[in-house]
């Protein structure tokens, strides 16, 4: 079932908690402080040399009524900003913010020919304050692929295949520890009951209604903290 568009194995991996096992030992190892931001699992749909692009961009490709999740993505649409900051709390200028989600249809770009390339994918490097901004949209639930082996495995243990609602992220910096982690909404009913195991209470998020932006209906800031390394 593997493909360039799909990774059936890190899928398995997922369904069993076995990627988010590996991930708590690995921070435990790396001696983790808990200033640090929390880790999460990278997931199964992960494109590397997505655009690289101004802060204040829209990762959101080609949106227009045309699309048959246009209303939903209108309100949804939101602005996310924060700052990357070392432990000691100094900004991290030039850090990299790689960030990817579905579309309000629960399909990555890869998953669904009806996207642009790289739809909801971008890279946003931070300025001399550490800071970042990108337009995006509230993320929204959605089922793992279950039409192959890690599909019949969950119905084989009576368990549904929903993931919460969430943004994937990865943050680099040189001389820092690459941080992978997971932003969740708190508006999703899956938060409790991942199909994966991912969700951490540090990484669940709450938007907050925004005014007097035409792009944006809600706004969600968010400080990530790197470790050195």
């Amino acid at each position: 079932m593997s493909d360039d568009r799909r990774n059936e194995t890190q899928l398995l991996c997922d369904i069993v908690g076995l990627e988010s096992l590996v991930d708590e030992i690995t921070s435990k190892m790396l001696g983790t402080s808990n200033s640090e931001t929390p880790s999460a699992i990278l997931g199964p749909f992960y494109r590397h040399d997505a655009p690289l692009l101004p802060n204040g961009s829209s990762i959101v490709r080609n949106l227009s009524p045309a699309v048959s999740w246009y209303d939903q993505a209108v309100a949804d649409s939101a602005l996310i900003t924060g700052r990357v900051l070392a432990s000691s709390g100094a900004p991290i200028k030039g850090a990299i913010v790689d960030v990817w989600h579905t579309a309000p249809n629960g399909l990555y770009e890869q998953q669904d020919e009806s996207q642009p390339d790289m739809n909801c994918r971008g890279r946003f490097q931070t300025d001399a304050e550490g800071r970042f901004a990108f337009y995006a949209l509230r993320p929204v639930a959605y089922p793992i692929p279950n039409d192959g082996p890690a599909g019949k495995l969950l119905n084989l243990l009576d368990r549904h295949p929903y993931r919460p609602g969430h943004i994937h992220v990865i943050v680099s910096a040189p001389g820092f520890r690459a941080l992978t982690t997971q932003l969740y909404d708190d508006r999703d009913k899956y938060i409790s009951k991942d199909a994966v195991f991912a969700v951490k209470d540090e990484l669940v998020v709450k938007f907050v209604p925004r005014e007097g932006d035409p792009n944006a209906r809600w706004s969600l800031k968010y400080d990530f903290v790197l470790g050195r390394g």
